[in-house]
């Protein structure tokens, strides 16, 4: 017969701290690839263990101690897409259980099974069984809840009751982007971590260290170009880097922004140019052949345009205005629009809806621009 452990108790003291200092020699570099080409990068390199985990130093190590000391409590993650949140949870679960990794873990993405009966009876069947060693480390089972903004609020109110139930026999981790969007019951059970966007010389150092295990023909400005374009969103790093490999043999900038979609800055610094410079109609013309003949989204080049704005020297009034009247066409909201036969001089506003005509789009942008160069030129006078 098979032993029972004992399980994790938290509620002993959490406020004394271990002396142990955990050495990361080669954090970042250890992660164990698989052989096969089909697997997408994002998987081939998720780090197997908290050593790998390279942002988030701080995060980590406070969850490795917790681990070790076996005083693991509920965790709360939650921050932008990217940032390593469901890879410290797989590491965790490593570490807990080691070959018994997949018997242990109920893993489910609350953006598909997210209502009530999935609480009441996949989660409260798991966690309200006693876990038996079968060479596992530890008999505590682990609950992994993907997306946990997505539940339903009458699934956030009987998952609370199930954590608070079933404490002995398992340790709840939700994961989510919003953390607003977890009711406070549920945040007030939970230890929670913010994770944060990475830094760019995390970003690169990951990028680096695929580009030599695939080893990639990566140009100077298309590692730069990638890094970019990532946000510090790890996965998305990743995911193009590799559809740009695959669709030429030589990473650079060019094929980077190609891939992507996204315009190139040295295109946003002409369209601004245009903007600020030439007549409504010589600007539209412009703009629209350059969007359709290199396949931009408006809402790319409205963004990138947005960020272009704050290396332009201009009054700070006339920055807020701009930026403010930029965020509005990004969101379909509250748009100037040109009167037929007054095309600079007489600018009305419309409400338009989200997903509205491209081309009208276009003309609020332009006529955004007509107005803060009037009031450029106001200023200078």
């Amino acid at each position: 017969m098979a032993e029972i452990l004992t399980p994790m108790d938290i509620d002993e003291e959490t406020g004394e701290r271990s002396n142990n200092h955990y050495q990361r020699p080669n954090k970042g570099k250890n992660v164990v690839v698989t052989d096969t080409k089909a697997t997408p990068w994002v998987e081939k390199y998720r780090p197997l263990s908290l050593a790998d985990v390279a942002a988030h130093r701080d995060i980590v190590d406070t969850i490795d101690r917790l681990t070790s000391e076996n005083r693991l409590p509920h965790l709360l993650l939650y921050g932008p897409p990217g940032t390593g949140k469901t890879s410290t949870i797989l590491a965790v679960a490593r570490k807990l259980y080691g070959a018994q990794y997949h018997n242990m873990i109920l893993e489910l993405n609350a953006s598909d099974d997210r209502g009530i009966d999935v609480v009441r009876q996949q989660i409260q069947d798991f966690a309200s069984t006693h876990s038996i060693s079968f060479g596992a480390k530890s008999s505590v089972k682990l609950v992994l809840l993907d997306e946990a903004d997505a539940m339903t609020k009458d699934a956030q109110f009987a998952l609370r009751r199930v954590i608070e139930k079933y404490t002995r026999n398992a340790r709840f981790a939700l994961i989510c982007n919003h953390v607003n969007k977890i009711i406070p019951a549920l945040q007030s059970r939970c230890t929670r971590f913010r994770f944060a966007p990475l830094e760019p010389v995390h970003v690169t150092e990951r990028l680096k260290h695929v580009i030599e295990a695939e080893r990639l023909d990566v140009t100077d400005s298309g590692l730069a170009a990638l890094v970019r374009l990532s946000n510090g969103d790890m996965r998305k790093a990743l995911n193009i880097l590799q559809s740009t490999h695959m669709a030429s043999q030589q990473i650079t900038e060019e094929a980077v922004y190609l891939c992507t979609g996204n315009p190139m800055p040295k295109d946003i610094e002409q369209i601004t140019y245009w903007l600020l410079n030439e007549s409504f109609v010589e600007s539209f013309k412009r703009v629209l052949e350059m969007k359709t003949r290199k396949g931009l989204a408006l809402v790319d080049i409205v963004r990138e345009v947005t960020m272009f704005v704050f290396n332009i020297k201009m009054p700070s009034d006339v920055r807020v205005q701009l930026i403010n009247d930029l965020a509005d066409i990004e969101q379909g909201n509250f748009h100037p629009i040109p009167l037929i036969g007054m095309i600079v001089h007489h600018i009305c506003r419309y409400r338009l809806s989200f997903g509205c005509n491209d081309k009208l789009q276009l003309g609020s942008l332009i006529s955004t621009f007509t107005g803060a160069r009037s009031a450029l030129v106001a200023a200078a006078k």
